[in-house]
């Protein structure tokens, strides 16, 4: 098979990335190691920021956004049993954020890539990348027992953490930047109404929580936990009554528990890879970096990526080149940026268990700031709703 662009992995990075090149009239394959049911039902981000919102748009699939998603102007933060409302909408010039669960946006895009008759080969196995180095890359994959070699100009690894891609770049061309926190979230699913309209952020001396929501039935929560605890542990009355006592009373008066229909321990890390462009390889979305979940930037950062990518590749198809060369430079640029909220959330948010009683009071000190200053909640607003794009 010889194609323009051989992307590797059907996640929304992957996919994002090939409706963007379809609508520009390039030839793109996907390759997913795994079913479509097991990447439609992974449980992942619902929160969207103002330019992943319009990227969707320019992609053709953000008519269900629109109609089925939660617009957000705020949400609150609980201190210590205080609700304090972050005016996202009115410190950010009339910014704001979409609720719209990672998997619906994902069937959105497999439905659009169906419709358009494009290829998505799925349950590839012993996946791997070849020659990128040169003009002439290819990928190898084999399908019921079928070997099978794709020849093409570009290879867009958007196959996650644990993928191929970055994998098989040379130890000495990349490094890698990494923190791991911890503590983990446990994550709770249930068909539930929400306990508020907008997100709640929970800083509490038991631990961190979080209040979310993936529609007007269907609630999503949060709790930290040690890395050591199991799921098995935790029983749905054990984590409602857990919630409640990180809540303040009126919150959790008002809450709507019911039975989970999905629970789950996600480790936190912070991790970086530079550089993401190897030859006529280019690492995105989780390929190349990865951030805790508390500001909400993991599934905009890799719309973000794959908007630079899509850019590179369709100005390269015209002669120009200067956007494949600078990719890994504009991608960077605001992956630390993000890389950088997210770790200052998880720090002014979580109990530490090794944090000394100075680094504590500073942590407090930080965080009073931003709630009772103007400057502090604008940093907070503008960074949550996403920075915008440096051309």
């Amino acid at each position: 098979m010889r194609v323009q662009v051989a992307i590797i992995g059907a996640g929304p990075a992957g996919l994002i990335l090939g409706q963007l090149l379809h609508k520009a009239g390039i030839d793109a394959v996907i390759v997913e190691m795994h079913s479509p049911d097991y990447v439609l039902h992974r449980i992942r981000a619902g929160v969207l920021e103002q330019v992943a919102v319009d990227l969707l748009d320019a992609a053709g699939v953000g008519a269900r956004m629109h109609a089925e998603g939660l617009v957000h102007q705020g949400f609150d933060l609980l201190i210590d049993g205080v609700r304090r409302r972050i005016d996202l909408h009115g410190l950010t010039g009339g910014k704001q954020v979409m609720v719209y669960g990672q998997t619906e946006l994902t069937k959105d895009l497999m439905d659009a890539r169906r419709s358009a008759g494009l290829l998505t080969i799925y349950e590839a196995s012993a996946v791997s990348v070849h020659d990128f180095d040169t003009d002439r890359p290819r990928v190898r994959y084999s399908k019921g027992h079928v070997s099978h070699e794709i020849e093409c100009d570009f290879i867009a690894g958007c196959d996650g953490f644990h993928g191929v891609c970055r994998a098989s770049v040379p130890q000495n061309a990349i490094s890698n930047f990494e923190r791991v926190y911890p503590f983990g979230w446990l994550g709770l699913l249930a068909d539930t109404p929400p306990v508020s309209d907008e997100l709640i952020y929970v800083r509490h001396p038991r631990g961190f929580a979080l209040c979310s929501m993936r529609s007007h039935t269907r609630s999503r929560y949060y709790l930290q936990c040690p890395l050591t605890d199991k799921v098995e542990q935790w029983s749905d009355e054990k984590f409602w009554d857990e919630l409640r006592r990180r809540l303040d009373p009126q919150t959790a008066e008002s809450l709507v528990t019911g039975p989970s229909i999905e629970k789950s321990i996600a480790p936190l890390r912070s991790f970086v890879a530079e550089p993401l462009r190897f030859g006529r390889l280019f690492l995105a979305g989780d390929a190349a970096h990865i951030v805790p979940p508390t500001g909400a930037k993991g599934l905009n950062l890799a719309a973000s990526d794959v908007r630079y990518l899509s850019r590179a590749l369709i100005e390269f198809y015209t002669g120009n080149t200067e956007g494949i060369d600078r990719y890994s430079e504009r991608c960077l640029r605001r992956i630390w940026k993000a890389e950088r909220f997210s770790w200052w959330m998880t720090m002014l948010l979580h109990r530490f268990p090794d944090t000394n009683p100075f680094d504590q009071k500073a942590l407090e000190a930080e965080l009073d700031y931003v709630v009772n200053s103007v400057a502090g909640r604008t940093t907070l607003a503008e960074n949550y709703v996403g920075l915008p794009f440096n051309d």
